[in-house]
């Protein structure tokens, strides 16, 4: 499959925001991550839905409701996903922008690790040696700090079983459709629970001031760059889409090291090296992964004819 400038595009602005989420979400340091994802998930819901009408995808999503498996689904992946923003919110409120990004770069070995236990996959020498290197790194972690790095476990197993839900579930509906259900299975919860923070007096925003505004836009902010990557997918080879995967992670990185000033001491240096070595040999495995079954294709080819 061949790129094209247009799908290059689309996946670097995705990845670019999703990178920068953390400037976003520092915003809402006033509310506790709960809160701040209630409301994404509701405002995602009601975006969806004036999206699903302009775009008149309605009949997309009524079809995808007909099917109580995938509809099973989504739902489960609905609340991973809450799982992964409550806990992505939780560390930037709270100055641990630096743990998102470890998680993000793990993501892909979790990943990995997933298709091995789950779906019966054989790893590639190569694979091995790049997940050793991520345990690696939280053993360096663990015994640097005295700490499990849990915000970036929890986000790397997060993000990889609802990928694996989704995996399982199909590519039989589309990232807008999808999102709306993922999204309308946690809405009741994120309703109520908003209501009981304005019953109790909690709530840190109420209709119309510019704070709950902001919270508004969350939904905005959240679908936007998904339906950018699902244009990308689109247009791009799954290479490609594996290499600008880590654009986020290190535009997190860089922006909790830079800009916030999160400490890096020795062993977290060395933690993130070990990281980004294991990132660099699974880059190196997909390449040559792609490179043999090019040619594999091309062979194969050639025999045919």
């Amino acid at each position: 499959m061949r790129n094209d400038q247009s799908g290059l595009g689309y996946g670097v602005a995705a990845y670019g925001l999703w990178g920068l989420f953390p400037l976003f979400f520092q915003l809402f340091e006033r509310s506790g991550a709960l809160e701040v994802v209630a409301h994404r998930a509701l405002w995602s819901l009601v975006f969806c839905a004036v999206l699903l009408l302009a775009m008149g995808q309605w009949p997309a999503l009524r079809a995808a409701l007909k099917d109580r498996r995938l509809v099973g689904a989504l739902g489960v992946a609905g609340f991973l996903i809450v799982i992964n923003w409550s806990t992505y919110v939780f560390a930037v409120l709270t100055h641990r922008t630096l743990e998102t990004a470890l998680g993000y770069f793990i993501n892909p070995l979790a990943v990995a690790a997933l298709g091995i236990v789950f779906l019966g996959e054989r790893p590639r020498r190569l694979q091995w040696v790049a997940m050793a290197l991520g345990v690696a790194s939280v053993v360096v972690m663990v015994v640097g700090y005295g700490e499990m790095p849990w915000i970036a476990l929890v986000l790397a197993l997060s993000f990889g079983i609802y990928s694996l839900v989704k995996k399982v579930a199909g590519r039989s509906v589309g990232a807008l459709p999808g999102l709306a259900i993922e999204t309308g299975a946690v809405a009741p919860v994120a309703l109520a629970f908003l209501i009981f923070l304005g019953a109790t007096g909690d709530s840190t925003a109420g209709p119309p001031s510019g704070y709950w505004l902001l919270l508004a836009a969350t939904g905005v902010v959240t679908a936007i760059p998904l339906l950018l990557f699902a244009a990308a997918a689109r247009r791009l080879s799954m290479m490609t889409i594996a290499m600008l995967q880590y654009m986020a992670p290190i535009l997190q990185f860089l922006v909790g090291w830079l800009v916030f000033g999160e400490p890096m001491p020795l062993m977290r240096w060395i933690g993130f090296g070990l990281v980004w070595l294991a990132v660099i040999v699974f880059v190196v495995d997909v390449s040559l992964a792609g490179r043999r079954s090019r040619f594999a294709l091309r062979a194969a080819g050639g025999e045919t004819t």
